[in-house]
């Protein structure tokens, strides 16, 4: 079932077809974040990606909740989105043999999908809200705030060390 389909008609549909969205997404994430622990050379970033691992994880726990407090069943739909900035990344990384090139590398492709989990957490919040899911909203804005400590985190890591190292 695409993102515009003819399957979703209000917007309960929309936001169970989201929320959907970003489950599979985490669990990929989930399935992606070990080769990026491995691949990292910066201690600290190692240490962010094992983090955030940990966090993901309790992140998919918590969509479950959503799905059963909405009563929509637990279950992913394929996301060609986070599965091509995932390739992307895959790929870059593929083609970097310099450490220091590489961990940047790896921050930006891991910010890009900070920001895609971003987005989808942001939508679900204010759609969970209007339908009347304020306890949908609440376990959701959880995870969102994860994701952007998580950005930051990348990003304050990139600009005070890690893009240097690798000029």
């Amino acid at each position: 079932m695409g993102f515009f389909t003819k399957d979703i008609k209000t917007l309960n549909d929309l936001f169970v077809h989201t929320l959907k969205d970003i489950y599979y997404a985490e669990q990929q994430i989930a399935k992606n974040l070990p080769d990026m622990i491995e691949k990292a050379a910066d201690p600290g970033l190692k240490n962010g990606f094992q983090t955030h691992l940990s966090e993901t994880k309790g992140q998919i726990t918590r969509l479950e909740k959503v799905f059963q407090m909405h009563g929509a069943e637990v279950q992913g739909v394929d996301c060609p989105a986070i599965d091509g900035i995932l390739k992307e990344a895959s790929d870059v990384a593929g083609d970097v043999d310099d450490k220091q090139v590489l961990d940047a590398a790896l921050i930006a492709a891991a910010q890009a999908v900070e920001h895609y989990e971003i987005t989808r957490y942001g939508t679900l919040i204010a759609w969970a809200k209007m339908l009347g899911r304020d306890d949908c909203a609440s376990v959701l804005q959880q995870n969102l705030d994860e994701e952007k400590a998580t950005d930051e985190k990348l990003n304050t890591m990139a600009l005070r060390s890690v893009n240097q190292k690798a000029a």
